[in-house]
């Protein structure tokens, strides 16, 4: 029987499943760190994709690309693409990639090496390694949520790509939530390790973690140290999650956050980063 892809429209993973019926539930979604759909699972078959949805891109910093699908598709996650001599690095991925994204990623120079921190990054990863065959990357821990596609370098808690990029595991929102850390630019993609909220201007104004954030689940205190130390090897400037350019977000804000939450108590409440300048 012949296989498909299909998106989940409440969190914009895919699945791949017989094309004569839909899946029954997305393992996104039935997992404890995501939140169910209001009513019942939909899918959008990838036939479908093509005129409902468009994808949009922006180069955020010098040889650093942003691709987020348009309209938002499930949670919305957004793809980085690290341009790079020795080949392109993509880490994480849009929902949705269409023809004039991947004629733009082309433009770019294609993608040479494709990783994501951890399942709520992966979006439509698939279709990347369909067009443009790059070394996939994914934790080992991690590899149970990749059916959607196929993972030809699992690796270990340690990966350097090149002498400039280095993969480190952070654990605790995932098993293999694995970090990715751009020298040259020096900016940490931290999968959902962080979360940032953002005032109306976008200017990052508080911090939060969380094993799981939908329903507020905190991390141990030893998930919390062990961000600490990944935090604490390198010296970033700015942020990247699946789903936004964290500007200013940096190392000593970072391990701010987890001094001032062994210090106060653990929780998934945002901190304000006025409150965490006693910690910097």
């Amino acid at each position: 029987m012949a296989l498909t892809h299909y998106a989940c429209t409440h969190c914009g993973g895919w699945i791949l499943w017989f094309d004569s019926r839909e899946p029954v539930a997305c393992p996104n979604c039935t997992d404890v760190r995501n939140a169910l759909p209001q009513e019942d699972f939909t899918y959008l078959p990838i036939g479908e994709a093509p005129g409902q949805f468009s994808t949009q891109w922006q180069e955020t910093l010098p040889g650093l690309w942003e691709f987020w699908t348009t309209p938002q598709l499930g949670l919305g996650s957004h793809g980085w693409l690290l341009q790079r001599d020795e080949g392109n690095i993509a880490f994480e991925a849009a929902p949705f990639y269409d023809e004039a994204s991947r004629r733009q990623l082309a433009v770019l120079g294609g993608i040479r090496v494709l990783a994501a921190s951890h399942p709520h990054g992966y979006g439509a990863l698939w279709q990347l390694q369909k067009f443009f065959d790059p070394e996939l990357i994914i934790h080992k821990d991690d590899l149970k949520y990749t059916k959607a596609f196929r993972v030809n370098h699992p690796i270990d808690d340690f990966h350097a790509i090149g002498a400039e990029h280095e993969m480190l595991r952070l654990g605790g929102h995932y098993e293999g939530q694995t970090a990715l850390y751009d020298h040259p630019r020096r900016i940490l993609f931290l999968g959902d390790a962080l979360k940032i909220d953002f005032d109306a201007a976008g200017v990052p104004v508080a911090l939060s973690c969380h094993k799981g954030y939908h329903y507020a689940i905190p991390l141990t205190r030893d998930e919390l140290l062990h961000y600490r130390e990944v935090f604490g090897r390198f010296d970033f400037a700015h942020v990247c999650t699946p789903f936004e350019f964290g500007r200013g977000v940096n190392q000593a804000l970072a391990t701010a956050l987890i001094d001032y939450l062994l210090t106060h108590g653990i929780h998934t409440s945002p901190v304000p980063l006025t409150s965490l300048q006693a910690y910097v």
